[in-house]
This record gives structure tokens, C-alpha cells and sequence, in this order.
């Protein structure tokens, strides 16, 4: 079914006031913890839940796939690259308001979707759950007939910082065309900052570095995000720089919201880059749920979800609960065996993950049922 999203972050106020009862659990929680402690072990209160797991929340980078595509229609590789950096910035402005953080997914845990284009072609994405200590998330995107394909990990680490939480979103993203040998674009992510959690509003801000590199074009843009300061500043800002790797050259300068509209300057000449007011997102294709498999995650999280949906929060605990104990219950069995858990859809590779599927063909729609067929097919009844 088609999967028609609002843009939230684009619909006014973007803090959230906190009532007293939810307030004093979270101060509670926090009173057992130091400054700089690790939260991946923290049970957080689900009120804090965004209503849908991590690994659909990676689906936000592929909402304007018109971006990714039309870069690939460009001849000029500085053109192109300029193009794949709007593309990532493109994704941030989908969030919900004021403080959300969405489902960790469990082990094994995986989520499927397509979109469908207006010229007949269409893409494929596939998130799994690869490791749970530390968490991974891995996740493939591919669109064969636009010569597409994005491969990435995402391995959050949250830490306690006094009123704020912070989130370090280790990992990389690998966008490559498979057009053009060699043509592959390196990304790492900002990191993000919970706000207002002893006192204040609470909202979420992106801080610190992102990093677009291709060693092939001798190009690299490094956006710092920046956390708005006390006295000066605003929120959502973004200053960066496209250059030239071996000579330093700046080509580009990017300001702007990555919330509202962003720019581009290039020898003093200003212009719109993304505007996220009247940015379109395009639908995602996902079965219905009761098509889906035990472990997929609006399945899987459907109660939960359901809970969530009419503030039912000492529900949606509960239901939290019986996934994640669940969870513990298999793992623990697994280890009593001796037996290690394999990813479905994912393998090591160097630092992070690939995906199990080879010798994806040449030929566009060769590919194209390759890749579908390896992502929606029935797994064997041993998993």
C-alpha cells in the first residue's frame, strides 16, 4: 500500500512542552545516571517513541528520489556531485515535533518497501537489523533502471549530556552510479541533540560535521550543522563548502535551514538549493501488514504503534515489552546453543556491511527482478 507522509518539520513550532507526570518520570530516569553514560542500555519512557522503527526512518533520505535520479542525468561531475549533497541534505527535514526517537529495532529485525516512478521504473530498499551489541542497522536501496545504488550502516551511540542526549550517528553511506565505474560518494552523518530533558522545551537539534566525499572527482563538501548557542544563533542552521580535494579550492558555499530552505553561492552568486516547503515526498510502496513477516517491522511493532496512536502509554509499555523480552529470550537461547545470528540480507565487509546479493546483472531489468526477487522473496522455514 502506498504510504503518504505530512512534512512535520515544516509545520510550524518544532519544540514540545513536556507535562509534569512525564517530566518527573524522565527526571527520574535520569537521576540514575552520570554525565556521559552510555542510553543504548536505557529503557526510555514511550512517550519519547517516534511511531515507527529506525530502519524506517532511513526511508526519510530516499522521499525526493528526483534528486538522485536526475544527478545521474547530468554530464558535468562537479554538477553531479553538487546534486548528490543537495540529495542527502533532502532528508532531514522529515521529523516529528519536539523530542521523538524511534524504535530500536531488535535483532533479525527487517523493513521492505518500493517506490514507483512516473516514467515506469522503480527502486527497492531493504533494512535489517544486523547486530544488537552493539547495534547496527544496515540497509540497500537500488533502482537498476536509473543506475542507482546506495548501501549503508548507521551504528547510533547515545550518551547522557546533563539537560541534553546525544546521539552519534556512526556509519557511512555509499551512493554510487552504476553507470560510471569507480563514481562512488562517501557521506557520514551529523549527530543528534535531544534538548530541554531536565527543564525547557524540548526539541531536537543536528550538530556537529557531515562529510560528502568522492575521490574520484577530487571533491569533498563539509557541512557543519550547527546547535543553536544561548545568547546567538538559530536553530537547524547549516554552513559548508564544496572543494576541490588537491588544491583546497572552494567552488561552492551552502547556508541556509536544512528545516526551511538551504542556498547555494557560487562566485557571489546566490541561489535556492532545497526547499523544504514546498519539497513533494514521494510515497513508499509497503505490503499491508498482515502480508508481512513476524519480524518485519510495522508487524512486528504494530501493537505498540496502535498503543502510541491513542496516548495509551502504560499499553504501548507494555506491548514495548514483549518484543523486547522476546528478543532477550531468543538471544539467550541462541547463545546456550552456541549458535550465532546471520543476517538475512547483509554480510561483513571491512568496517561495515554489504549486502548478500551478487553478481546483480548489467542489463537494467535483469537487475531489476534480481534485486526484487532477493528482497521480497519467502525465506526458507528454518528462519
Amino acid at each position: 500500500m502506498a504510504d503518504p507522509i505530512n512534512n512535520p518539520a515544516t509545520d510550524g513550532d518544532d519544540t514540545e512542552i513536556v507535562d509534569e507526570g512525564n517530566r518527573s518520570i524522565l527526571l527520574d530516569l535520569i537521576s540514575q545516571l552520570s554525565k556521559g553514560s552510555d542510553l543504548h542500555r536505557v529503557t526510555l519512557p514511550t512517550f519519547v517513541l517516534e511511531s515507527r522503527s529506525m530502519l524506517e526512518r532511513i526511508t526519510d533520505f530516499m522521499s525526493h528520489p528526483e534528486i538522485i535520479i536526475q544527478a545521474n542525468h547530468l554530464e558535468d561531475p562537479v554538477a553531479r556531485f553538487v546534486a548528490v549533497t543537495r540529495y542527502f541534505l533532502s532528508g532531514w527535514h522529515i521529523k516529528p515535533k519536539g523530542v521523538k526517537k524511534p524504535y530500536n529495532p531488535i535483532l533479525g529485525e527487517h523493513f521492505r518497501s518500493k517506490w514507483q516512478f512516473a516514467d515506469g521504473t522503480e527502486a527497492f530498499y531493504v533494512a535489517e537489523q544486523v547486530s544488537h551489541h552493539p547495534p547496527i542497522s544496515a540497509y540497500y536501496y537500488a533502482s537498476p533502471e536509473n543506475n542507482i545504488s546506495i548501501l549503508g550502516d548507521l551504528l547510533p551511540k547515545s550518551k547522557f549530556q546533563g539537560n541534553s542526549a546525544a546521539t552519534l550517528m556512526q556509519g557511512e553511506i555509499n551512493v554510487s552510479f552504476t553507470n560510471r565505474p569507480g563514481e562512488e560518494y562517501f557521506i557520514t552523518m551529523p549527530n543528534v541533540y535531544a534538548r530541554g530533558i531536565l527543564f525547557g522545551t524540548m526539541l531536537m537539534e543536528l550538530g556537529d560535521m557531515a562529510v560528502v566525499k568522492c575521490p574520484k572527482l577530487d571533491l569533498v563538501c563539509s557541512l557543519e550543522f550547527k546547535v543553536k548557542g544561548y545568547f546567538t544563533g538559530s536553530y537547524n542552521s547549516i554552513a559548508g563548502k564544496i572543494k576541490r580535494i588537491s588544491t583546497g579550492e572552494v567552488l561552492y558555499e551552502i547556508s541556509g535551514k536544512w528545516s526551511d530552505e538551504l542556498f547555494i553561492t557560487e562566485k557571489g552568486e546566490k541561489q535556492s538549493y532545497f526547499d523544504a516547503n514546498t519539497a513533494k515526498i514521494h510515497p513508499k510502496i509497503i505490503a499491508p501488514e498482515d502480508q508481512q513477516e513476524a519480524n518485519e517491522s510495522r508487524r512486528l511493532w504494530s501493537k505498540l504503534t496502535a498503543a502510541l496512536r491513542v496516548n495509551n502509554q502504560p499499553l504501548a509499555t507494555e506491548e514495548k515489552s514483549k518484543v523486547e523480552d522476546a528478543q532477550r529470550a531468543k538471544s539467550k537461547a541462541r547463545e546456550e546453543k552456541g549458535i550465532p545470528h546471520i543476517p538475512r540480507y547483509f554480510e561483513p565487509q571491512g568496517d561495515g556491511f554489504t549486502i548478500k546479493l551478487k553478481n546483480i546483472s548489467s542489463d537494467p531489468q535483469v537487475a531489476k527482478k534480481q534485486i526484487s526477487d532477493f528482497i521480497f522473496a519467502t525465506p526458507p522455514p528454518s528462519s
